[in-house]
């Protein structure tokens, strides 16, 4: 696109699209309209369950409560291995979604924390944070209910954003993929932009925890965990890791499952920085 045709900037992520008007960024999720960017997934929820708050993962926010879980639709990343995939990966053409608003979805966590002991809301299954408008709203809904507000994200984006949600968090659990910029480069994202937010949340008095997939043959090795875990321990040597076992998805099928020697093999590596490891999907 020429210079010329460019008539706006996506600030929400380290991709910065450039935009003409009408136009769609990478992450499906923000469209050019007037001159600006706005957030074209607002209100389009696309998964709604109730979970327990350790599918998140979280293993140290309020266990054995379940969480009001939403997603919509849209990611900046492009992991060959995404589970949500149909959503993720898909614009408000390309899925199923009821539109709805902040205030509906934090009275049915009120009446669900009446009910079912729910603990708030939490944000997930496609990337939250390319929509975070919605997230804030939303947050602000289930705060003034007295309930709690979980993110489950990428941690690819602004600091501006991350700044703008943060007083408004409880928890939240940071896929950190991979151990440096070449991993992320492969999943289409920006490995300090991650790890920016990890330490911003955290620094904010959020309760954060991380994941890492074991995907074979990218990021298996005790070198690349250990780096993982070196960066979480500079942050805090108590900040949870969750060390998740892989299976192929989506376009990453030619490798196997990753072994589950292997995981826990990883996961003793990480505990020599880390006092919180645990094991995922073994």
């Amino acid at each position: 696109m020429n210079d010329e045709e460019t008539t706006a900037i996506c600030e929400v992520c380290p991709r910065r699209c450039r935009l003409a008007d009408g136009q769609t960024g990478a992450c499906r999720a923000r469209r050019a309209e007037g001159g600006r960017v706005v957030c074209a997934s607002y209100g389009k929820v696309t998964s709604l369950a109730l979970d327990p708050i350790e599918k998140k993962p979280l293993a140290f926010f309020r266990p054995g409560r379940p969480v009001l879980s939403i997603g919509s639709f849209g990611c900046n990343l492009r992991c060959p291995f995404c589970q949500n995939h149909s959503i993720s990966q898909a614009g408000a053409d390309a899925v199923e979604w009821t539109e709805t608003t902040p205030a509906a979805l934090a009275d049915l966590a009120a009446r669900l924390a009446e009910e079912r002991g729910n603990l708030g809301l939490a944000y997930t299954y496609n990337e939250p944070l390319v929509g975070w408008e919605f997230v804030r709203d939303c947050a602000r809904e289930v705060r003034a209910r007295g309930l709690a507000n979980v993110l489950v994200s990428n941690g690819v984006a602004s600091p501006a954003v991350v700044a703008e949600l943060a007083p408004l968090l409880d928890a939240a659990n940071i896929d950190l993929k991979g151990p440096d910029q070449a991993f992320y480069d492969w999943v289409g994202g920006d490995f300090a932009a991650a790890c920016a937010t990890i330490r911003a949340l955290h620094g904010a008095g959020v309760h954060v925890e991380a994941t890492t997939l074991v995907v074979p043959g990218r990021n298996d090795t005790d070198e690349a965990i250990d780096a993982v875990a070196a960066f979480l321990a500079s942050v805090s040597p108590d900040l949870p890791l969750h060390v998740t076992r892989f299976f192929p998805r989506w376009r990453f099928l030619d490798a196997g499952p990753t072994p589950v020697a292997t995981v826990r093999r990883l996961a003793a590596v990480a505990r020599l920085r880390l006092r919180r490891v645990l094991v995922g999907n073994c």
